[in-house]
């Protein structure tokens, strides 16, 4: 896998079973780091993460020191039951915690059955009280839409220029509805982060915000520039093929 660095973090470009061993490699380093008893994860939606859960599972590439003591939940979520097909947790839940017998007492879904902004406050109160006051999650995947949002923060967002540092909240989303999802703080306060991008479909929008201009009100997943350093882009040739890396 060809690794390398540019201002948005830590690029590797390769076949999709290597970026994912890499993703897991990068969970174990930061969890082996950690110096406390639990470590959160947070999950994220999409046709790649399920190919990553079915790729774990099969192939039992994650140990039960890590399932036992990780807490385990979405970096944003849909409002709807959590047995829908479109509730992000509900998926992992289905295709990565069930297979791995994970403890209830582990998992950290939305409460989608409340209200929006009811929900987004419940999850970050009964967060704090679990992790710790102003924490996010040690390690925060991400997916990047074709339009270059991340989470539930889409272009034009009011949570881009958002200014009250809650880590967590519920937002409208034009013709898609009410989602909940991590905001800019929260991913600031992520100890690490890895967007996993694959297809050619995803060529277009990674060539526009790597070498595009810096416009995170249109591109928000931009806004990693500002955690750099602690940030992991991993993507096949094919979303790559734009790039000069």
């Amino acid at each position: 896998m060809k690794e390398g660095k540019i201002e948005f973090g830590h690029f590797g470009i390769g076949e999709k079973e290597a970026l994912f061993e890499r993703a897991l490699s990068l969970v174990r380093e930061l969890k082996q780091q950690s110096s406390s008893d639990t470590f959160s994860w947070a999950l994220t939606g999409g046709s790649t993460p399920a190919a990553f859960y079915r790729y774990c599972v099969e192939n039992g590439k994650l140990d039960s020191s890590l399932i036992d003591r990780t807490i385990w939940t979405t970096s944003d979520e849909r409002c709807v039951p959590l047995d829908s097909e479109e509730s992000n947790f509900g998926n992992a839940d289905r295709q990565l915690l069930r297979p791995l017998n994970v403890l209830v007492d582990n998992k950290f879904p939305w409460s989608t059955e409340l209200p929006p902004f009811e929900a987004a406050e419940r999850y970050e109160r009964n967060w704090s009280a679990r992790v710790g006051e102003d924490c996010s999650y040690d390690m925060c995947f991400l997916g990047m839409g074709d339009d270059c949002h991340t989470a539930s923060i889409f272009p034009k967002s009011p949570l881009i220029m958002d200014s009250s540092n809650r880590l967590f909240a519920a937002v409208e989303v034009p013709e898609k509805g009410w989602r909940l999802t991590i905001t800019p703080a929260g991913l600031e306060k992520a100890k690490r982060i890895v967007v996993m991008a694959l297809g050619s479909n995803k060529a277009a929008a990674l060539k526009e915000i790597v070498l595009g201009s810096y416009d995170p009100q249109n591109k928000p997943i931009q806004l990693l520039k500002n955690s750099a350093e602690k940030v992991w882009w991993l993507v096949d040739e094919a979303a790559a093929r734009e790039l000069s890396i």
